[in-house]
């Protein structure tokens, strides 16, 4: 699918049919040799098998070649932060990292598997994916509770040499920035130029904060449920004080009110809600992306009598900034490349990549491609491929 006119009528969906797709789950392993006759099992097993395990006992990078593992993403999580229904727990969220692993498979072509991991002790995952590092070869992060997420990707980035990445948060991040990218183009304005609020300073509104100060974007006005992150208050953790002294140029403090005044753009990843007298402040030709899910933090149709663009995180209305636009190609460019890290660069590169897709196509009501347009995944592993290529030091 590559055409721009993605359907976003209302999808009417029952419960018989959502629990008859899940039963039994939603993956299943698949052979890729046959498995048939004497013959076929004695190379696919013993004494063949044999063989193999020798020679990677006496070459372990040959692994690569004979084993699914440098193929294979683990999508792990403990359940803290599901969704939109919070903690509840590991077994409740593998219908989720089910899910996700299937979208590996179908738009990046990549091997993919579910871990869900009965503790929220940091150290304690650390631990269990360490053990299991000879199974896989690339970690997705998903659904962990912040802060404690900043500090688990951290410590699973120096411990495993593989790509690790937190899809929560660099994932939201990527669409973000390729979405505003072509909006800011649409109103004319230089992407540095604009004054970006963001309602959530959780795993997502961090990421987005941190991309787009990457890019060159100085004006950005953290929110969490508090109010303004500023310097000027003491009940911030860690990383929100680290970001209180690299946001907020102006010294604003209160709330969403006068975050919003004169602003230009709005980023919500939280579960809050914004008044439609505070988006009435904002510039002309303002931004609007109200990305919580299910509920909006603004119904879009509020949010377009003040924003020229309006983008949800939702399939059923116009610009889904939808995550499944970034991991699958960032995930494989990283392993096509031999990457161990998915670096700010690359994930910069994939973001322009997907804005670039949209093309002459480009309108209010389409920033970003359709989840479905069988062109991004391939375009920003090539992309991905391209940034790990250009930071390896040249013969």
């Amino acid at each position: 699918m590559t055409d721009r006119a993605s359907d976003t009528s209302p999808i009417s969906l029952t419960d018989a049919e959502i629990f008859a797709a899940h039963d039994g789950g939603k993956l299943e392993i698949a052979l890729t040799s046959p498995l048939d006759t004497r013959r076929d099992l004695s190379i696919a097993y013993t004494p063949g098998v044999a063989r193999v395990s020798r020679m990677i006992h006496s070459a372990p990078e040959t692994a690569e070649q004979y084993t699914w593992a440098s193929r294979l993403v683990a999508v792990v999580s403990d359940g803290t932060a599901v969704l939109g229904l919070g903690n509840i727990g590991a077994a409740a969220s593998l219908p989720v990292m089910e899910g996700k692993a299937a979208l590996f498979r179908r738009f990046g072509g990549l091997n993919s598997i579910p871990l869900v991991i009965e503790t929220t002790d940091v150290d304690e995952i650390v631990e269990t994916l360490v053990r299991l590092r000879s199974s896989f070869g690339a970690v997705n992060l998903e659904d962990v509770s912040a802060p404690r997420c900043f500090e688990l990707e951290a410590k699973l980035i120096e411990a495993l040499d593989m790509p690790v990445m937190h899809d929560d948060q660099h994932g939201t991040a990527v669409v973000v920035l390729a979405a505003l990218t072509n909006a800011a183009t649409l109103v004319g304005r230089e992407l540095e130029s604009l004054r970006v609020v963001i309602a959530g300073a959780g795993a997502a509104g961090i990421a987005v904060a941190e991309i787009l100060l990457q890019v060159g974007v100085s004006d950005v006005v953290l929110l969490d449920s508090r109010g303004i992150v500023t310097t000027a208050r003491d009940d911030l953790t860690g990383v929100k004080s680290a970001y209180a002294a690299r946001t907020n140029p102006r010294g604003l403090a209160g709330g969403i009110a006068e975050a919003l005044d004169g602003a230009d753009v709005f980023i919500g990843v939280s579960s809050g809600s914004v008044p439609e007298s505070a988006l009435a402040t904002m510039s002309s030709d303002a931004i609007v992306f109200a990305l919580s899910n299910p509920d909006p933090e603004v119904h879009p149709e509020i949010a377009a009598r003040h924003a020229r663009i309006v983008a949800t995180g939702r399939s059923d209305f116009p610009n889904q900034i939808n995550n499944v636009l970034a991991f699958p190609g960032i995930f494989r460019g990283t392993l096509d490349a031999r990457g161990t890290r998915i670096t700010t660069g690359m994930k910069i590169a994939a973001a322009r990549t997907i804005a670039g897709i949209v093309g002459d196509d480009l309108a209010p009501d389409h920033i970003v491609p359709s989840p479905l347009d069988e062109r991004v995944a391939p375009a920003v592993a090539a992309a991905v491929v391209a940034a790990v290529t250009d930071r390896r030091p040249q013969p």
